[in-house]
């Protein structure tokens, strides 16, 4: 194979470092850039070439942020099998038994519990947490509390999944709206095969995801650290299903 030329090896090299815009916030992006172009245009079209400049700093420079926290970047989940992934990136900001969300018809017996708040600096792409079957998906309209309170979990306006691991049981990752986020993107769909580490979906503008482990999981994590979304363990399942 013949050698890339500096041209092909630098555009790979900006690939590899800028991270794409997750599809779900590119009209945001694309929306503030048109808006900063077409704002400065008719600005500068009138003689206000001074506020021109001002709207065109100002928008490039929201428009450079939207599309900071719409990215989604690369991830390189372990290869060890019954291994939970973290769904998103974030800090982990509780941990605790609780039921399972009960729109999703699961017993209600209380199961671990692992919340990671998102705040607006984290990538908010979220990530499938363990290789299976999605078998229910179940929307929960509710309230806009701040992700970071304990009763968020329960309250606010929330979009999960139920996954049947390849090992280990089922396992319940919900997305939940905050404070400012108020709409929840779910690629995901019913009777899917999935991968941990795939992205399924976004929430917009800060947000908490919450994992409910199957029982007998061992706790890798623990409450306080952050976690990189598709790499860092939360937990390791029981053993293979018979």
């Amino acid at each position: 194979m013949a050698d890339p030329t500096p041209g092909s090896h630098l555009l790979g090299l900006i690939r590899s470092t800028i991270p794409p815009i997750h599809h779900g916030g590119r009209p945001i992006v694309l929306g503030a850039a048109a808006g900063t172009i077409g704002a400065r245009f008719v600005l500068r079209a009138v003689g206000l070439k001074r506020a021109g400049r001002v709207v065109g700093a100002v928008g490039l420079a929201a428009t450079a942020a939207s599309a900071a926290f719409f990215r989604a970047p690369r991830r390189v989940r372990p290869l060890a099998d019954g291994l939970v992934v973290a769904p998103a990136d974030g800090l982990v900001s509780l941990i605790e038994q609780a039921a399972p969300p009960p729109e999703l018809g699961l017993d209600a017996t209380p199961r671990t519990r692992v919340s990671i708040f998102l705040s607006i600096f984290d990538v908010h792409v979220q990530r499938i947490p363990i290789d299976g079957l999605i078998t229910g998906i179940a929307y929960w309209p509710g309230a806009f509390l701040s992700a970071d309170l304990d009763k968020a979990s329960e309250d606010n306006e929330r979009l999960s999944l139920l996954i049947d691991a390849t090992v280990g049981g089922q396992l319940v990752v919900t997305q939940i709206a905050g404070l400012v986020a108020r709409r929840i993107v779910c690629d995901a769909i019913a009777g899917a095969p999935v991968l941990a580490g795939d992205t399924y979906g976004l929430i917009r503008f800060g947000s908490r995801v919450d994992t409910y482990l199957p029982a007998g999981s061992e706790l890798i994590i623990r409450q306080g650290q952050r976690t990189i979304g598709g790499e860092t363990v939360l937990a390791k399942l029981d053993r293979p299903l018979s």
